[in-house]
Parts: structure tokens; C-alpha cells; sequence
């Protein structure tokens, strides 16, 4: 049963970090290897290794993309579409534009903003199937401007991605989409084969072989985030309904074992339905071999006496999700400082973001919401600053610039300045 803990000064949170043994490091260094030397042949090798799919093409035809929207319920393409218009119309708000100011002496100064080239996005796949993660990796990428966006995604036996993974892709406007997976799927998209091209960023979660490939090669290619298990926080207090927060904490726990699913409250009362909310909850609940464990191992229930006490705990975990279920919600929002998205009130369930509402779903976690964001457009696009000195500014800093040259011991820099004035 989950525990009911009070609140103490210096709280600190069982953070479920993996960083992989010794040996998994060692697998993905080789892997990573094996596809820089061997391209094709090693995607193919790893694929039936692992996927247990014997394949000759590893590019997705268009063939494939015709049956996944016959097997599909056309009221459920039509969701995926709409969806997907939900999250560009949200992501198309963050774009920004190159600017350009002049000061009064002349000089101009300002920002480029350029899209990535290429951009590869992993879709966990097998056994799951995850259009969402699809149109969170893509549509900000799209948005952008990105000009070309591979997707990965490793396939099940039978050499098939899943036809909602296919068609999400289709509707996002993915031509690039490979059946390969794992740490080898990462190599390829960092250093390519003869099938894929190299990219220039890659994003999306996947298992511990997958973070550790894109940890190794982090540096040669940027990356979004090393992402760890789901996490949710629920600030209410007696307004709340156990019943609606339980089953919002459980929607959480079912992702994985170590995700983390906890409650801050005000309430003793609510605690307390919380938990047995949860104990009923959980017994009805298909996936409850994941959630329960989840729950017992990494959820909990705090008890706080102030609701500034409790937003000061809120803060102190920094969740993935949080969730206020409170009286004056909305006014409780300036108060968080740490939270990759902030649900506010009863209809603003965590899977409203997951699915359809339109902001990323792609989130900081382990406490990393103390310094980073959601997947956003600007992961998608670079900065250049841009300096043009006018003569007057010049003649006016050139000896400041050179004597601050010196300074640092720097003389072909200052002499760089003076060659200008004579």
C-alpha cells in the first residue's frame, strides 16, 4: 500500500536514475562500433537478433503505410489528425523570427534563427505502440522548419511497425521511416549506413540501450534529453476528489516500474482516500503487475501543513508532471517554479497532455525540471548572432576592445583592432 509520510524540512525524493551496468555500456560502445563499420549488414544482423525479424529492406514502403490506415478505424485516424493539428497549432506559437536592432551609431546587431538540416526521431515500438510519441518528436521539428525528419523504430517479429506508429508518421509528414531499433538504431541515425543518412539531432525515449547510445553519442550529434521513468506530483487539498486523483496517479505508475506517482496535500482526509482510492484502483487494473510495484516503491503521500509548505515540496521534486487540484488553481501556478507541465483543475487530467491538448509531452525528469523544458521548436532550430560595426561605433570602442585584448595576453587580437586605424 502506498505510505502516507508527513512533510520535513529538506525532503528529499527517491530518484530512480539508471545509468546501466558496466556490461550494458560495453554492449553499446561494440554496437555502436559494429554499425560504423559494417553499416546495413549490421542493422539487419542486430534487427533478427533482437527483434527476432528476419528482414531484406529496412526503409518502410508505401505499401506498408496503405495497410496500416486500412487495419486503422477511420475515427481513430481522424483523432491522430486532429491531434496532430492540436500540437502544431500550440507549437506554432513558439517559433521565433530573426531580429535585427540598430543602435544610434550605425551598428547593427541581431539573432539568426535557422532550422536543424536533419533531425532522427526514436519511436519505442515491438511490443508498444506510440503514435503520441510520434507527433510530439515530429510536429516541433516540423514547425521549425527542419527539412529532413527520419524515424526509427525497431519492428516486431514479423517485421512490422504498428499501423498507429505508421500512421501518425504519415499524418506529421515523416518520408524517412526505417524499421531498425535499439542502440543500433542510434548509431545510424549519428553516423549513418548506405540506407540511412546521418542526422543532425536526435530525439525520443527507449530503453537503457537506447539512452546509453545517445549518451555515447552526444557530442557528434546533439540530442533532446536522456529521459527517465514517468513521473507525476498531485498538489490538492480538501476541494479534490480521491477518486480522480488515485486514478490520475495510476495512469502514471502503469508506465513503468520505477515511475514515480505522489500526492502533496494539505488534507488528512483526502490522504487517506487517496490510498485506499489507490488499493481499490489498482486491484481493477489491467496492468496492475507494473503499476503496483510503481506505487509501493516509488509513489508515496505527503502531508503538509500549509499549502505553502506543500508548494515548497512540489518545488523540491521538480516533477515531470504536475497536477493542481486545488481552490484558485490558476493562481497557484505563479508559485511553481519546477514542473515540466503544469495540469490545472479537475478536467485537466495528465493524459489530456499526453494525447491532444497540444503542448509537448516530451518532459524533464529525475529533478532535471529545475533547469530544463519540454521538447519545443527551439530544440529544432539554432541561434547566430549577427554583428555588423558601423565606422563610428568602431573608432568610437576600438581602443577599449584592444586594451580589453591585452588584458587577457591576446595581442594579435588588439593588433587585429589598430590595423583598422592605420
Amino acid at each position: 500500500m502506498i505510505q502516507i509520510k508527513q512533510v520535513t524540512p529538506g525532503l528529499s525524493i527517491k530518484r530512480s536514475v539508471d545509468a546501466g551496468t558496466e556490461e550494458q555500456q560495453r554492449i553499446v560502445r561494440d554496437i555502436i562500433q559494429d554499425v560504423r563499420e559494417n553499416g546495413d549488414r549490421a542493422l539487419l544482423a542486430y534487427t533478427e537478433k533482437f527483434d527476432g525479424a528476419k528482414l531484406y529492406s529496412l526503409k518502410v514502403t508505401q505499401d506498408e503505410i496503405n495497410d496500416a490506415y486500412a487495419e486503422l478505424d477511420d475515427e481513430i485516424i481522424k483523432i491522430i489528425r486532429e491531434a496532430a493539428e492540436n500540437i502544431a497549432a500550440f507549437h506554432a506559437k513558439q517559433k521565433r523570427e530573426t531580429w535585427l536592432y540598430t543602435n544610434e551609431d550605425g551598428s547593427i546587431l541581431g539573432q539568426k534563427m535557422t532550422p536543424l538540416d536533419s533531425v532522427g526521431v526514436y519511436v519505442p515500438g515491438g511490443t508498444a505502440a506510440y503514435p503520441s510519441s510520434v507527433l510530439m518528436n515530429v510536429m516541433p521539428a516540423k514547425t521549425a522548419g527542419v527539412e529532413r525528419i527520419v524515424m526509427v523504430s525497431p519492428p516486431s517479429a514479423d517485421g512490422r511497425l504498428p499501423a498507429g506508429v505508421l500512421v501518425a508518421a504519415d499524418i506529421a509528414g515523416v518520408k524517412d521511416i526505417f524499421k531498425v531499433g535499439g542502440a543500433q538504431a542510434v548509431a545510424a541515425l549519428a553516423y549513418g549506413t548506405e540506407s540511412i543518412q546521418a542526422v543532425d539531432k536526435i530525439t525520443g525515449p527507449g530503453n537503457i540501450f537506447v539512452a546509453l547510445a545517445k549518451r555515447e553519442v552526444f557530442g557528434d550529434v546533439d540530442i533532446d534529453m536522456i529521459a527517465g521513468p514517468s513521473e507525476i506530483a498531485v498538489l490538492a487539498d480538501d476541494t479534490a476528489s480521491a477518486k480522480e486523483v488515485a486514478a490520475d496517479m495510476l495512469s502514471q505508475a502503469e508506465h513503468d516500474t520505477r515511475a514515480s506517482a505522489v500526492l502533496v496535500t494539505t488534507s488528512e482526509a483526502l490522504a487517506k482516500e487517496v490510498a485506499d482510492q489507490i488499493e481499490q484502483q489498482l486491484a481493477a487494473l489491467p496492468r496492475q503487475d507494473i503499476a503496483r510495484p510503481s506505487i509501493e516503491e516509488h509513489g508515496a503521500i505527503y502531508l503538509a501543513s500549509t499549502l505553502k509548505e506543500a508548494i515548497e515540496t512540489i518545488n523540491a521534486i521538480a516533477p515531470e508532471h504536475l497536477e493542481i487540484m486545488t481552490e484558485n488553481a490558476l493562481e497557484l501556478t505563479k508559485d511553481i517554479k519546477h514542473a515540466g507541465a503544469i495540469f490545472v483543475g479537475r478536467y485537466s487530467s495528465e493524459p489530456v497532455g499526453d494525447y491532444f491538448a497540444g503542448p509537448n509531452h516530451v518532459l524533464p525528469t529525475n529533478g532535471t525540471a529545475r533547469f530544463s523544458s519540454p521538447l519545443n521548436v527551439d530544440d529544432f532550430m539554432k541561434k547566430s548572432s549577427i554583428i555588423m560595426y558601423s565606422k563610428k561605433a568602431f573608432d568610437k570602442h576600438g581602443a577599449k576592445i584592444a586594451a580589453f585584448a591585452r588584458l587577457e595576453g591576446l595581442e594579435a587580437h588588439a593588433r587585429a583592432i589598430e590595423a583598422r586605424n592605420q
